[in-house]
């Protein structure tokens, strides 16, 4: 039988309008959400930094937004919200859409501590989706120069020789470097009295007026000092020592396991936000991450980077939460809730 070149055209024709059809119904069907992780992200994203300009938090979110923003082909624009230790701006994130174009990098305080320590308007785990931990930040355990302890096993004993003689400083209420000195009191068995500050600078400044005779602080804001030899560096809180202070001893090293004491800064969406959206903005912070000219730049300010999966950090703000739940307990520490 013979089939006349009209009729093949016909059918060829009908077989692919059948087709174009087919695949406009399949874009149609398709879930908003992959439908829109596909060309994700299609406009500047909004990273919020619940701190002013200037601090750890804002540097490292900074260094890692400028790589996802060359990364992605879009603006990551940042938003410095500061107010009441890293609150207000995550819970601007938390009451912001879930779509992927709003998102913060927060601190251990907001995700992990505030919670325990007050009231916020926030419940971490089920109005934030977490999306990454971008880094670790050692704590430092730092002395005036006129404290007459060259290590932290001298620092106890002096302690325990003069209770309630000795004082540490912390950059305000709740905040991790007063909950560290909770946690060192308890470790050590000793009485230190706790003078909180508006901020790190002004408990700094005490501290090389010898006002006040130690304090953990997270390194970068202490390198300056400690390498102008104008502060005592007794011991961090990290599980190695940090390379940006090589020859001060781990706090395990020093004979206190259990006094292991890091600030973290984490990635976080809204809650609602579609798991291909949470993976693509994983996927964009992850690989500005590995990028060895962020990971020098932020090892420079005594920064660990991280990138693990969205699950395990949720995981590990659930870890964080319960330790700093109990040492809020066990030292009997005033809140607010």
């Amino acid at each position: 039988m013979t089939i006349s070149r009209r009729l093949l055209t016909e059918l060829f024709s009908e077989l692919f309008l059948e087709l174009f059809l087919g695949l406009c119904l399949g874009l149609v069907l398709l879930p908003p959400s992959v439908a829109t992780a596909q060309n994700f992200p299609a406009k500047p994203i909004k990273l919020i930094v619940p701190f002013p300009a200037g601090g750890p938090n804002d540097i490292i979110a900074r260094v890692i937004g400028q790589r996802m923003s060359e990364l992605a082909g879009q603006p990551v624009l940042i938003d410095n919200r500061g107010g009441q230790g890293g609150v207000l701006g995550t819970d601007a994130v938390a009451k912001s859409a879930p779509d992927g174009y709003t998102i913060a990098i927060s601190s251990a305080g907001a995700l992990a501590i505030s919670p325990s320590m007050e009231r916020v308007a926030y419940d971490t785990l089920n109005d934030l989706t977490p999306v990454t931990l971008v880094a670790t930040v050692p704590e430092m355990l730092v002395l005036a120069t006129n404290v007459p302890a060259k290590d932290i096993g001298e620092l106890v004993a002096l302690a325990r020789a003069q209770p309630g003689k000795l004082n540490f400083a912390s950059s305000g209420p709740g905040s991790l470097p007063h909950l560290a000195g909770e946690l060192f009191k308890l470790t050590a068995g000793i009485d230190i009295v706790h003078v909180p500050y508006r901020g790190a600078a002004p408990a700094v400044n005490d501290l090389l007026g010898q006002q006040v005779q130690m304090t953990f602080l997270d390194l970068p804001v202490l390198l300056p000092q400690i390498k102008a030899g104008a502060l005592k560096p007794i011991a961090v809180g990290s599980v190695e020592r940090a390379p940006t202070a090589p020859d001060v001893p781990t706090t395990k090293e020093a004979g206190f396991p259990d006094l292991r004491i890091e600030n973290w800064y984490g990635m976080v969406a809204p809650k609602g936000t579609p798991k291909e959206i949470v993976t693509a903005l994983h996927d964009l912070a992850t690989k500005a991450m590995a990028d060895p000219a962020v990971k020098d730049k932020l090892a420079q300010q005594g920064a660990t980077l991280i990138g693990d999966e969205p699950e395990h950090f949720r995981k590990f703000i659930a870890d964080e939460t319960a330790k700093w739940a109990k040492v809020i307990k066990d030292a009997g520490v005033e809140t607010a809730k």
